[in-house]
């Protein structure tokens, strides 16, 4: 038997540098489709201004600017000013900057579906992982009671649980609720409830694939529990198609939220979502389009990007597989 000696232990790279080099390896490969790599850039954009966007935006998302702001000697409010050097992307009807609204609403238009879609994921996971492996009845009865809520259209599902949520949450003398407000947590409950089936769906189907391999065989054999298969053993063969699926159902969580914000059931005001945005720009499309079209190009911006990304991921492990 060979020995390892000191020598070859010191050559062996540190797991941080493998990681380093695993994470370079998979920025080239996604280098190799400039649309994916551009789309996942801008999605990274828009995360880091949901962080930190509230601290370069140059006003609070409710200040009315006056004349006053801007070192003009007129205090009137500088309502529907169209896009200039004080004001890069104009300002509403009311006076407020939209540049900086856009910064603000960040946070909801990106932050609260990604926030939702990794409890989905992770949700649908676990759900997908035991029904996938375990199999039978269970599966069985958990498959079609999933089936039952894909059956209705996801908007309509929405509109429904979203109309039940917010009245039973505002109820509520909870400091949790009035912190994060009513709409904001339905939001969250509604698109962690829709996109669980889905998510469960795909990982059940890719562990159907693998669970009667040979190294789950030899698992089962040397008495691993089945939580311990699951998630060491089954797990990184559905990683792939898990990290594919997460990213669509964020880009469609956006689209949702945006959505419900545009009908006027999503987050309320005075929060700045971009869809609310759009709403309270549509009467005035014509004398000041550019109240309506800046947060309407960031939607579509922000949902073509993650799509982009979306396909990158999928053609990357695609790749990956067939090697």
């Amino acid at each position: 038997m060979t020995e390892i000696t000191p020598e070859a232990k010191a050559l062996k790279p540190a797991p941080s540098f493998r990681y380093l080099r695993g994470l370079l390896n998979f920025f080239r490969q996604m280098a190799q489709y400039p649309l994916a790599f551009a789309g996942m850039l801008i999605t990274f954009i828009f995360i880091a201004l949901a962080i930190v966007g509230p601290q370069l935006a140059p006003y609070s998302f409710e200040q009315i600017i006056r004349g006053t702001d801007i070192g003009l000697e007129d205090r009137r409010a500088q309502t529907s000013q169209p896009p200039s050097e004080d004001f890069l992307m104009g300002t509403d009807q009311r006076g407020r900057d939209i540049f900086s609204r856009m910064l603000w609403g960040t946070r909801e238009t990106i932050g609260l579906p990604l926030i939702a879609t990794l409890l989905a994921v992770a949700g649908g996971t676990f759900i997908g992982l035991f029904t996938g492996y375990v199999g039978g009845w269970v599966d069985e009865v958990i498959s079609r009671m999933l089936d039952s809520l894909l059956s209705i259209p996801a908007l309509v599902l929405a509109l429904v649980m979203i109309s039940t949520i917010v009245p039973t949450l505002s109820g509520l003398d909870n400091p949790l609720v009035n912190r994060l407000g009513a709409n904001n947590i339905s939001l969250t409950i509604v698109i962690v409830l829709l996109y669980i089936p889905i998510v469960a769906r795909v990982i059940r189907s890719a562990t159907l694939n693998v669970r009667d391999s040979s190294y789950i065989e030899a698992a089962r054999l040397h008495g691993e529990s089945t939580l311990y298969i699951m998630f060491r053993e089954i797990f990184p063969s559905v990683l792939p198609a898990l990290v594919v699926e997460g990213s669509l159902r964020l880009s469609y969580a956006i689209f949702l939220v945006a959505s419900l914000g545009f009908l006027g059931l999503g987050v309320q005001p005075p929060s700045p979502e971009w869809g609310r945005m759009v709403l309270d720009a549509r009467p005035r499309v014509t004398e000041a389009p550019w109240e309506l079209w800046f947060p309407a190009l960031g939607i579509a911006l922000l949902i073509v990007s993650v799509n982009l990304m979306s396909d990158g991921l999928r053609r990357v492990f695609r790749h990956e597989q067939e090697r």
